[in-house]
């Protein structure tokens, strides 16, 4: 099978080496900005790694219905394989290795370590781009685009089109710290605002997000417009406050109701006792997996290609890394108990996103697009995209799509921004 090391969408591979001499280059222009980011390597815990393989090779699988496939969970076909891969072709050393292919770092922020991938590209600190990853994704969800984001002269494309890329994860995901309670999209839209201009020194920037990663975006234009030029969503998360008054809206509501309802389950668990799911969880690297791994299969476009063929093995255990070699499986889920409290998924009584929006429409299994006139109620929609292919995890699935159109969005941000330059002075920034 082909591994997912490496793998940008233009078939090309960087080594660290060139990355981090392009990024210390293009980082002359960011000098002079404070940067107080602690310099951060991934290395896996050897002692904690022998011990998960020997956990993966002692686990017992439960009895299994008959010819179930993925109708009642993970597959236990495709689980044990992939298990039988871990221990016996998964390179370790070669996902480390390429994890830091791009440079990285620690942020302190309101007491919490945020964990962030920063490349300087050859926008040279002009066109800053904050991603944002959602569940059960991670920074490395975004590892086949950055590099043509940062760089698109490398993939035939034009200078004047790179971003400045900044990936952090999610508080509790990953490398980051771990918080006290349970925060949800808008509490972390705050501790992002921050990094983006008090650590790496952008008082404007471009933000994009799918998954919980379009609710910070979402919270971001709603409480931080002041330092948004414009937002690109492929996944609607906060919803307007408003009710369906067509029937087109009220059709995709039915829709989006019947999905939840048919593989909503986990996160109605993660979202109002996440400690009973981290009971079962703990040091259950197995039970781990199948639980993430479940969702990449639900989720994903199947329509033009089998699983096997949309995410790698290699893939699907890297970014498993995140949660189980880093620790962070159970405080991950707690973003949905965050967000329940917060009310993070409508907006509040009488407000609006003003800030530019793009919104890209791809065929998400987990929820149906929403028709543009709803997400309008809510948000300055400037541009629209129906996507032909690509799932819920739009940046692995379909880089190609993924990198045009957020070129092309970056290109016709300026002429965006002056329809959205008075929603932006006016939109108030809430309290510290």
């Amino acid at each position: 099978m082909r591994s997912g090391f490496g793998e940008t969408v233009a078939g090309r591979t960087t080594s660290g080496l060139r990355c981090w001499l392009a990024w210390n280059a293009a980082g002359a222009a960011m000098r002079g900005r404070r940067q107080r980011m602690r310099p951060f390597t991934i290395a896996w815990d050897a002692p904690r790694l022998a011990w998960i393989r020997e956990r993966v090779r002692a686990t017992r699988m439960p009895p299994m219905p008959e010819g179930s496939g993925w109708r009642y969970g993970c597959d236990p076909a495709f689980l044990a394989d992939l298990c039988a891969y871990w221990l016996e072709g998964f390179d370790h050393d070669a996902a480390a290795r390429e994890l830091n292919r791009f440079p990285q770092g620690l942020a302190r922020i309101e007491d919490l370590d945020i964990h962030v991938v920063h490349v300087v590209g050859e926008a040279q600190g002009r066109r800053p781009l904050l991603l944002t990853h959602g569940w059960p994704g991670s920074v490395y969800e975004f590892w086949g685009v950055i590099e043509p984001l940062a760089f698109p002269s490398r993939f035939g494309g034009r200078p004047e089109d790179a971003f400045d890329v900044v990936v952090p994860a999610l508080p509790g995901f990953g490398f980051s710290g771990k918080p006290r309670i349970p925060l949800g999209p808008r509490a972390i839209a705050r501790l992002f605002d921050r990094l983006m201009r008090e650590e790496l020194g952008y008082p404007r920037y471009r933000a994009q997000g799918g998954d919980w990663g379009a609710g910070v975006t979402a919270w971001l234009a709603l409480d931080h417009a002041a330092s948004l030029e414009a937002i690109h969503l492929n996944y609607l998360l906060v919803q307007p406050d408003a009710e369906a008054q067509t029937a087109t809206e009220t059709a995709w509501r039915r829709g989006a109701q019947a999905a939840q309802a048919s593989l909503g389950a986990y996160a109605d668990l993660q979202g109002t006792k996440p400690l009973s799911l981290g009971y079962a969880m703990a040091d259950e690297p197995v039970a781990q997996l199948a639980w993430l791994v479940e969702r990449f299969h639900d989720w994903a476009d199947l329509r033009g290609r089998p699983f096997e063929e949309v995410f790698t093995r290699d893939q699907l255990l890297t970014n498993a890394l995140f949660y189980i070699l880093a620790g962070s499986f159970e405080t991950a889920t707690w973003i949905y108990a965050g967000a329940r409290e917060e009310g993070a998924r409508r907006m509040p009584d009488g407000r609006r996103a003003g800030v530019p929006t793009a919104f890209a429409a791809y065929p998400d299994p987990r929820t149906p697009a929403p028709p543009r006139e709803w997400v309008e109620r809510g948000y300055d929609v400037v541009r629209w995209r129906d996507m032909p292919r690509g799932g819920h995890f739009a940046a692995m699935e379909a880089p190609d799509l993924f990198v045009e159109d957020l070129r092309e969005w970056g290109s016709g941000s300026a002429v965006s921004r002056q329809a959205g330059q008075a929603a932006l002075a006016d939109a108030p920034r809430p309290p510290r």
